[in-house]
């Protein structure tokens, strides 16, 4: 089973660290312009925690509810009614400043936490690592990758003549040239087993067709090549078949039926071809032999239980020419950070726009319970995996802000955007009624994202 406590750990440290950025992104820029900050709040509610600092005595306050946070400063608007402001504290008002400084300090959240996901990309990419190349293994049957005639151990170089070093780079660069190909295809320069370089043309409209729901690589019938792995469980999905079964993370797979496993891809094979039977499983554990009975899901006919190995035992079975280190120079990192930033920036902003104009299923949208799935997984696979998982929600939490929704930053934006043209502030009631508006459309969103995360958990997929 998952253990729980850790994967809570993993999820509140995510959280906290992206919130505390971004409210210090309002906060140091509000200082600057020398507006007066009230409270520091990370969560929301009952204050559970609460010290004063600096010459202000600002309010650092830590409240009960951890989803979100909030820099409360000085402001007319807000005063409550028979008290009022010193004279000399009117100009620290932030109602008083100019539109510019508004702006700014409304806009330095959302840019904090880009700056976040850069600064962690920054330091990853001048740390190293050693990871695996983009191999690909026998695709599945009846797919575009069997039909664009992909072969087992087919390395891929480029996707459209875009260089590709690293699984994830194949990853990204397809989900990002595939979001743009309308429909078309996506070239593959690939290095065969014999060492030859050959072009494959895999078809990407299953994926349109599907309106991106699901796995993207299974849709377009794409494997990756699968060493001679130990097979030890890595990766236990919650509510699957394996957990229900008793399994844990770290058994090592004897036998099915009676039939020795020597590696773990002739576990998959024995699960895949066996949706709805019952499976009599041996396994070793802290030098016990135990018996768990698996019943594979039936998923299209395939049979699944939701376990994986661990990222490194794969690392370790690859073959050398599978595996490369990649480290980058402090000025190279830099680059590469920023087009690693940007990249998943304009892929994350393009599937927004594709769920809005339909073309992408809702379905997609994940909340706090996926993200938390996400956060322990990660973090289980070690500092490198968490952390850009954390720069990815990091991303996301800054576009999601600057969206143009009245009670995010974007909306306030928007309205600053509104009182430069018309070269006055906006109603009081325009403010209202937005608002109203912008909690009905995040509260839509919100429910969208809690019944997926129900509806995963339901049916036992959340994560891979």
């Amino acid at each position: 089973m998952l253990d729980l406590p850790f994967y809570l750990l993993a999820f509140i440290v995510l959280l906290g660290a992206l919130v505390v950025v971004h409210e210090f992104g309002h906060f140091i820029v509000a200082r600057y312009f020398g507006v007066k900050v009230l409270r520091f709040s990370i969560g929301f509610g009952k204050i559970l925690w609460l010290k004063r600092f600096g010459k202000d005595q600002t309010e650092l306050t830590l409240c009960a509810l951890p989803l979100g946070g909030y820099v409360q400063m000085l402001d007319e608007r807000e005063v409550k009614e028979g008290e009022s402001i010193p004279p000399e504290e009117l100009p620290r008002s932030f109602n008083r400043q100019s539109v510019g400084r508004r702006s700014a300090i409304v806009a330095a959240g959302p840019l904090m936490n880009l700056f976040l996901a850069f600064l962690v990309y920054w330091l990853l990419f001048m740390a190293g690592s050693e990871t695996l190349r983009p191999v690909l293994g026998e695709p599945l049957p009846d797919t575009p990758a069997f039909t664009a005639g992909i072969q087992n151990g087919d390395m891929v170089l480029s996707v459209n003549d875009e260089p590709v070093t690293t699984l994830e780079d194949f990853h990204w660069r397809l989900l990002r040239h595939a979001s743009r190909a309308a429909g078309k295809s996506v070239a593959l320069t690939v290095e065969t087993m014999a060492e030859e370089r050959e072009v494959r043309h895999i078809s990407v409209s299953r994926l349109a067709e599907s309106g991106w729901e699901g796995n993207p690589f299974q849709i377009l019938g794409i494997r990756f090549f699968q060493p001679q792995v130990v097979p030890i469980a890595g990766v236990i999905e919650e509510n699957s078949p394996a957990a229900n079964a008793g399994l844990r993370t770290g058994d090592m797979i004897l036998s099915v039926d009676g039939q020795t496993i020597r590696h773990f891809e002739e576990f998959v094979e024995h699960i895949r071809a066996s949706p709805g039977k019952l499976l009599l499983t041996e396994v070793e554990r802290s030098g016990e032999t135990l018996f768990f009975q698996l019943v594979p899901e039936n998923r299209d006919g395939i049979g699944r239980i939701g376990l994986g190995v661990s990222r490194d035992e794969v690392e370790k079975a690859a073959p050398a020419r599978f595996r490369v280190f990649v480290r980058y120079g402090v000025f190279e990192a830099v680059g590469k950070a920023m087009r690693e930033t940007w990249d998943k920036s304009i892929f994350s902003l393009s599937m927004m726009g594709k769920i809005v104009l339909g073309e992408v299923s809702w379905k997609n949208l994940s909340g706090p319970v996926t993200i938390a799935d996400y956060a322990g997984k990660t973090a289980s696979m070690g500092l490198g995996s968490y952390l850009k998982f954390l720069a990815l929600v990091s991303i996301s939490l800054a576009l999601i802000n600057l969206m143009p929704i009245p009670v995010l930053d974007g909306g306030h934006l928007m309205y600053y955007a509104i009182e430069t043209v018309k070269g006055s502030p906006v109603s009081e009631n325009f403010i209202m009624r937005g608002q109203q508006v912008g909690m009905a459309l995040l509260f839509t969103l919100m429910g969208f994202a809690f019944f997926n995360d129900i509806t995963r958990i339901l049916h036992g997929f959340t994560g891979n």
